[in-house]
């Protein structure tokens, strides 16, 4: 019997991101974090008290032949970690969106649940590690077991070019993954080149990603306090989209 035929390499990388995405959803592999997110989905905000909560690991969201893709820390307790969905439900999200809109990333400026109709353009977004962490700081450990996540969702995005790194967490970890050394210093609007494949059979680890670009969390403390403003956002996208060889939006 003849084997199956092989689906098209676009086919193939949405299937298996779909795939990803459950893995990520069903993983327990950090109890810390396995603890605090499903005790947060259980100790509900007043404000959501009649919601059902996520409360697992966040999949990463948007247009698989996404060029540009914007790596965040980790799923907000009460935003993602509720909604299921990166950025959506929070502060951080309001901020995100509406930037992602402007910059012609995004259908509409809001996103307040996974079916509101928000759907991303030459972007995907998702995160350094997947679930909620107490205080927003994942341990090293915690890191390193959700990295090989991000690896293989980077592989499948066939058409990335460009990574923007929101924050310095993300940013450490997308340098580490891409090799690349020395690490420039990270500031607003810094870009990092990674190096290109040196010959060998096995793939680049990230993908057909040349250049990271450097944006400050867009975090309430941040945001609040005009640290990140909605022009210095909408610089670092734009920047994005030129690099990444896309029309201005």
């Amino acid at each position: 019997m003849s084997a199956p035929p092989s689906l098209p390499g676009d086919v193939a990388s949405i299937a298996a991101l779909r795939s990803l995405n459950d893995e990520v959803a069903a993983c327990r592999r950090c109890d810390r974090l396995v603890t605090w997110r499903e005790q947060t989905a259980a100790d509900k905000r007043a404000a959501f008290a009649d919601e059902d909560y996520w409360g697992r690991g966040v999949p990463g969201f948007g247009d698989p032949a996404a060029a540009v893709v914007l790596v965040g820390l980790a799923p907000a307790a009460h935003g993602a970690n509720r909604t299921g969905r990166m950025f959506t439900g929070d502060r951080s999200g309001d901020f995100f969106y509406a930037a992602l809109h402007r910059c012609g990333f995004a259908n509409q400026p809001t996103s307040v649940h996974a079916d509101d109709g928000l759907a991303l353009r030459d972007a995907y977004i998702t995160a350094a590690v997947r679930c909620a962490p107490p205080a927003n700081k994942p341990t090293p450990a915690e890191r390193d077991a959700c990295r090989p996540f991000l690896e293989r969702e980077l592989a499948l995005l066939l058409n990335a070019r460009v990574a923007v790194a929101l924050g310095a967490f993300a940013y450490g970890v997308l340098c580490t993954i891409g090799g690349v050394r020395p690490r420039p210093r990270f500031g607003h609007g810094a870009i990092a080149e990674v190096p290109s494949a040196d010959g060998s059979a096995e793939p680049p680890p990230l993908g057909g990603i040349s250049r990271i670009i450097c944006s400050f969390h867009p975090s309430q403390q941040n945001t609040f306090t005009g640290r990140l403003t909605a022009d210095m956002a909408d610089t670092v996208l734009r920047d994005a989209r030129r690099l990444a060889n896309l029309t201005p939006g």
